[in-house]
């Protein structure tokens, strides 16, 4: 979250200050008249710290050992990759694994029906409570049942592919991770794969060592029905990512944001200043349309043309840019604009995705739009975007984020974003390619 210190990096500085203390330690004269008569004791004390600030110093230089992902087709940190193409080789079905995978005592498989309004609102209650939180543990994503609806059953979604894990005892779903369906542009090559999202154990049963088996789970059931590849996003760095994408915040309500900790007062700002700074038009600089049914035809071209630009984008059919664009209360917004021949010759969007303030009186929730895809051709890239803030303003939003994917990066500051201290690194699984910068980036993972 922006203007917000990760507990990580202070843990490092930590570190490092007591490095600095040993150094200073050794360095130091020792004190005490018994002392200073005692050379061999100096000397063994002297040794004693070297040693101990030689294990910290291994301590601090040494990696993550990533002990499940050096098991996974997946290339190391590090390693410059410069072929593109699969890690391990397909494989027939009948020698992919038929039977699951084992959980500890008192836990067991379940494919979780998403047409079950029941089971719906047990995923949501699982997330709500158990998924992604900031470092300082004060946000939480909030996904709603109605975007978990819109996020895992695209066209050609797969039950079995909405994968839980229940107590047997209680048969409360305690783990989950899903998958869709995907075409992939991968520089030079078409990739058939998944999307991976919503990896998520509840936090009492973290040590059960779950999620390894969820996805081990989740790649034996893609790999049944015939796709080895997958793709995912995740704020940690593991090995190895193909694209690291930065954050960044506009702010629409600055009162909301800073009362919640969201974001800080500007030194010398006052709170009427920075209301005033972050104001919007009332009305969109252009005649801006929601995106309707007789629109898909010509905005899928639109967006599918202007993909080509990029070196990692989703190959849509149409009807799954149709799922995925066509706007849904409080879900998807998307705005076109449109010629004389009714053909979308411009097309902004955003989603919804809520976080939870933990802990907070007076603010329970905070309405963050995230940036989705935007094409310009008939007007500045800019005065879209700034279409999209006044759009989101106008529905309430608190925040509009945005990754520095695409073509945003050369709007972003112009139009007063702040740049945030959270990073998306992009992965393949059982994939390798060159790296991507942000810009050679036009896929978004909801």
């Amino acid at each position: 979250m922006s203007d917000q210190n990760s507990p990580k990096e202070e843990k490092r500085d930590e570190h490092r200050e007591g490095l600095d203390l040993a150094v200073a330690d050794v360095n130091a004269p020792l004190a005490g008249a018994a002392d200073a008569g005692n050379p061999q004791r100096d000397n063994n004390i002297m040794n004693m710290v070297q040693q101990q600030l030689r294990q910290l110093q291994l301590q601090e230089q040494q990696p993550p050992s990533f002990k499940f992902w050096n098991t996974q087709p997946v290339p190391k940190l590090g390693e410059v990759v410069t072929e593109n193409t699969y890690i391990n080789p397909p494989v027939p079905i009948e020698q992919v694994q038929q039977k699951a995978y084992g959980l500890p005592p008192g836990f067991h498989w379940t494919d979780v029906d998403l047409k079950d309004p029941e089971e719906l609102k047990e995923l949501y209650t699982l997330l709500s409570l158990n998924y992604v939180e900031d470092d300082d543990n004060m946000f939480r994503f909030d996904y709603s049942a109605e975007f978990l609806l819109w996020a895992l059953m695209p066209p050609g979604w797969q039950k079995v592919w909405h994968c839980g894990v229940r107590v047997d005892e209680s048969n409360k779903l305690v783990g989950f991770i899903g998958a869709i369906p995907c075409h992939l542009q991968v520089h030079d090559r078409d990739v058939k794969c998944v999307e991976i999202n919503f990896l998520c154990v509840h936090k009492k049963l973290r040590s059960k060592r779950l999620a390894p088996v969820l996805i081990k789970e989740i790649t034996r059931r893609v790999n049944l029905k015939g796709i080895f590849q997958a793709t995912f996003t995740a704020g940690v760095v593991i090995p190895k990512p193909i694209a690291r994408c930065r954050y960044w915040h506009r702010t629409l309500n600055p009162k909301k944001l800073i009362e919640t900790g969201f974001s800080a007062l500007k030194d010398k700002m006052t709170m009427a200043r920075t209301i005033k700074l972050y104001k919007v038009p009332e009305a969109p600089l252009q005649n801006i349309i929601p995106l309707q049914e007789k629109h898909i035809k010509s905005a899928y071209k639109l967006l599918m043309n202007h993909l080509k630009n990029y070196k990692l984008y989703p190959r849509f059919t149409e009807a799954e840019f149709k799922h995925f664009m066509l706007p849904r209360d409080n879900i998807i917004y998307s705005y076109v604009l449109v010629n004389d021949k009714q053909n979308v010759t411009d097309l902004c969007s955003f989603y919804n995705l809520p976080s939870t303030v933990v802990s907070n009186p007076n603010y329970n929730q905070i309405k963050a739009a995230y940036s989705f895809y935007n094409v310009a051709t008939t007007i500045p890239f800019k005065d879209l975007m700034q279409n999209a803030l006044i759009m989101a303003k106008k529905a309430d939003f608190d925040v509009f984020n945005a990754l520095d994917i695409m073509e945003n990066e050369l709007i972003l500051e112009e139009l007063k974003f702040g740049i945030g201290d959270g990073f998306l690194q992009y992965y393949l699984y059982n994939w390798k390619c060159p790296d991507l910068s942000p810009q050679q980036v036009g896929f978004v993972l909801q």
